[in-house]
């Protein structure tokens, strides 16, 4: 509820904006060493926590308590959909990706090569089917819980603090498409650093992030919890970067339509961040 005492209003931006400038400065550290020193899990963990740290550090210089975040599990329902929903949308970038022909199921040496990242080549001799079963169950739940260990640093910040901070200032659809826009924006960097074609792939990671930023913000808010976003975004993670790009070979010229930069994620997430931005409309969020 957006509060009609203008004094309330104003201290909310107040945090708002002391919350984005403890996480530039933050951020901006991890971020230089991410671009010029080595990009490795060290510096990638410690920028995906900087959220998290600011949204401590601000909850601090405001006089108000840490466990005021919405720690609590939330409704079960929330956490299952929250796995399935980012699995979903990730499996359908890629059947679309192989049927118009972007790129290909992998042959059978690429799925020996996936065997061996893994070590499952020495539990003896499996056929690729075997080998993407286990792989994707591996996959899907140790290193989606892996994964979560660094999520949940983002989280903690982005849905579990300055989304509700933004409520009090703005309706659903303005939270949702200013916390994206900021988050979107916070990871420009590195893409600007490491893009092939900087233009075309922050276009498309920008429309990835502002419709995760719909369909997170409906879950968190639904939920009352900032567990189901943890999950989300571990999940989508693993997926769209883990999975189904070790099971598609590209395809000369088309590899801008492939990962989580690419033109078929984006047209995906989007379809899901509409449908989900009108079913909050209708739910009055």
């Amino acid at each position: 509820m957006i509060p009609e005492n203008l004094s309330e209003r104003k201290e909310a931006w107040k945090t708002i904006f002391v919350f984005l400038a403890i996480v530039t400065i933050l951020s901006s550290l991890f971020h230089y060493a991410i671009v010029n020193l080595y990009p490795s899990r060290i510096y990638i963990g410690a920028l995906m926590w900087c959220p998290a740290i600011a949204a401590m550090i601000t909850l601090k210089l405001k006089g108000r308590s840490i466990s005021s975040l919405n720690w609590n599990w939330g409704n079960w329902k929330y956490i299952r959909f929250s796995y399935f929903v980012p699995a979903l949308y990730g499996i359908i970038t890629y059947v679309f990706i192989w049927i118009f022909g972007l790129g290909k199921l992998a042959n059978k040496e690429a799925i020996t090569e996936w065997a061996k990242e893994l070590g499952l080549t020495g539990i003896g001799t499996l056929n690729p089917t075997a080998i993407i079963i286990i792989a994707v169950i591996l996959l899907g739940t140790v290193e989606v819980i892996r994964a979560a260990a660094t999520t949940l640093g983002e989280e903690i910040g982005w849905r579990g603090f300055f989304i509700y901070e933004l409520r009090k200032v703005l309706p659903f659809t303005g939270v949702a498409l200013f916390s994206g826009i900021v988050w979107a924006t916070w990871h420009w960097p590195v893409i600007v650093y490491y893009g092939d074609n900087v233009i075309l792939e922050l276009a498309s990671f920008y429309v990835v992030i502002v419709s995760m930023s719909f369909i997170m913000t409906y879950y968190t808010f639904k939920s009352k919890s900032l567990w189901p976003a943890v999950l989300f975004h571990a999940v989508s993670n693993v997926y769209i970067q883990k999975i189904l790009p070790e099971l598609t070979l590209k395809n000369e010229g088309t590899e801008y339509w492939l990962g989580e930069n690419g033109i078929m994620f984006a047209l995906v997430t989007a379809v899901f961040g509409i449908y989900f931005w009108r079913k909050a409309l209708k739910e009055k969020l």
